[in-house]
């Protein structure tokens, strides 16, 4: 008897993108591509069954080999420069056939899936890759597709991943070396070759969305976490890495949106970019994170951590990179808001962990102030977690995020101004870093005050409080905070040696305005008021 033959659907044909012979496998379940990846002895599997990779040569970003095609398209809109790097259209057609040259007649992972929760934005994202693992890691951070979507399924972008093929003539494309990282608008396209690293998927397709999101759809793209609660009131919080952004949005009176990516409507509702999270897992504990500890389970991804002799993960251990990671789909986490969007934006939080100990454990900002801060995206690096920091150093991320923005922070920065304004939310700068001192003479400021202060806000404690202006930052401190000692609340306080912390303020100040000048031409007067108020030695006795 003849047997029916399953018919392709037509939307699965590979050809059309120059794959040819190739032995596709569609929309693989997690637990059929984890077997696969350690059938091919690409992972192993922790003790409780958590596939663990490693991702090779590269255990982060590349950001020097990121690329945007230069096209009529892109040329007047994207801020080109050394975070967005230009491509000749011709010099991407060239990789483009090279890579599915390469994949052709290969083994190879397709996965349907979306990007932006709420409906109205919903954008299909169809990825090829080479490797088992990265197809796994697409069905954790994308938002997944039910069967019914997926017959007719039409994608919108496409992501090309092969971490095997690397450009042997760097130079003759265009390119600094072997591998990278493009995004072409016009063609829709993510090419990326040479790394293994996850992260260039997933910030590919971010970075994609905050060129399209505000230049087609007036909506604000953020690199922060959200969460709602119990009335619906919705709390942002922006950071860079390390500064408490997973940990302070993790909270168990209020529901998760989503751990680093959204976007903000015209109609005030926050949607999550993704389906899952990406976190860090560098010193993890089961009582420092409990979220992120107990979400490492089967259907996780562990990325370049090392195993104790007993095969347990030793997460204290960053031998092989201080980036090691965890992928997980969202609903590994109990506290989540299904689906992740929600409304009415109240509060926002710019996270820093100020590692001088100078700025305020928390302070308001005024309209001015949360533009100026949110371009200047400030947090401390201190030593440990990069080779040959011994010091604090400040560093500056513009819009907590601008290694994924393609457009002029200005450009985000006065859209979040607009929408603070229009929504009448309140901006909240908060020091998750030190105080009583800089790193290694202060101590960090303790969690469960940071916990305090946030809910305090959340709660509408601070609306009714007296508020005083720090001389040199300008900003707005509380002088009194439910839970929390007063004492803290003005950082010139804590320090013993008061002539010290004015010198720290100015140098940090400083710092603040040498960064900015590289917007100033762009940023309106207000923005540019919203900085710190001095900056030269011979006007603080005005102030002291």
């Amino acid at each position: 008897m003849e047997t029916l033959k399953q018919p392709i659907m037509k939307t699965r044909d590979l050809t059309k993108y120059g794959l040819k012979d190739t032995n596709a496998h569609w929309n693989l379940s997690p637990e059929k591509l984890q077997a696969i990846t350690i059938e091919k002895g690409m992972g192993k599997e922790t003790a409780n069954g958590t596939l663990a990779i490693n991702t090779g040569k590269f255990t982060g970003r590349s950001p020097q080999d990121r690329f945007i095609v230069k096209d009529d398209y892109t040329q007047n809109k994207v801020w080109w420069g050394k975070t967005n790097k230009a491509i000749s259209p011709d010099n991407f057609d060239k990789l483009q056939a090279e890579i599915t040259n390469y994949l052709s007649g290969k083994e190879i992972y397709v996965r349907d899936a979306y990007v932006c929760a709420d409906p109205e934005y919903k954008t299909n994202v169809r990825t090829v890759t080479e490797y088992p693992w990265s197809n796994m890691f697409t069905y954790n951070m994308f938002l997944r597709s039910d069967e019914s979507e997926l017959e007719n399924f039409k994608e919108e972008w496409l992501v090309l991943c092969a971490p095997g093929y690397e450009a042997l003539d760097p130079k003759a494309f265009g390119l600094r070396q072997g591998n990278f990282s493009i995004l072409n608008f016009s063609k829709k396209i993510a090419l990326i070759g040479g790394s293994a690293y996850t992260g260039e998927i997933k910030k590919g397709i971010f970075s994609s969305l905050n060129f399209i999101l505000p230049v087609e759809k007036d909506v604000l793209p953020m690199h922060c976490s959200a969460n709602v609660g119990e009335d619906g009131d919705t709390a942002i919080f922006f950071g860079l890495s390390g500064t408490g952004k997973t940990t302070l949005s993790a909270d168990p009176n209020r529901k998760l949106i989503g751990d680093d990516e959204h976007g903000w409507t015209a109609n005030n509702n926050i949607f999550n970019f993704e389906g899952g999270c990406y976190a860090k897992v560098i010193d993890l504990s089961e009582e420092k994170e409990p979220d992120i500890f107990r979400a490492i389970k089967p259907g996780a991804i562990l990325e370049n951590v090392v195993f104790k002799d007993n095969g347990d993960v030793d997460y204290m251990d960053s031998k092989i990179t201080q980036n090691t990671r965890v992928s997980y789909p969202i609903y590994h986490i109990d506290n989540i808001q299904k689906p992740s969007y929600a409304s009415n934006p109240t509060n926002i939080f710019f996270l820093t962990a100020d590692a001088f100990g100078v700025l305020p454990p928390v302070s308001k900002l005024t309209p001015g102030q949360a533009a100026y801060h949110f371009i200047s995206g400030y947090t401390a690096k201190v030593a440990g977690t990069e080779a040959g920091i011994t010091e604090p150093v400040p560093s500056f991320s513009a819009c907590f995020g601008e290694p994924f923005m393609p457009l002029h922070p200005t450009v985000y920065a006065e859209m979040l101004s607009k929408k603070m304004q229009d929504a009448g939310v309140n901006v909240w700068l908060i020091n998750t870093g030190w105080s009583a001192g800089p790193y290694g003479v202060g101590s960090r400021i303790k969690l469960k005050y940071t916990r305090a202060m946030i809910t305090a806000i959340l709660d509408g404690k601070l609306d009714n409080v007296e508020f005083e202006q720090h001389p040199i930052f300008g900003l707005f401190m509380p002088k009194t905070c439910p839970n929390v000692p007063d004492d803290i609340l003005d950082p010139m306080n804590t320090w013993e040696n008061k002539g010290q912390y004015v010198s720290k303020s100015i140098q940090l100040a400083h710092s603040f305005h040498l960064n900015f000048e590289k917007f100033a031409s762009e940023a309106s007067q207000q923005i540019i008021e919203g900085g710190p108020l001095i900056d030269e030695h011979h006007h603080l006795n005005d102030h002291f």
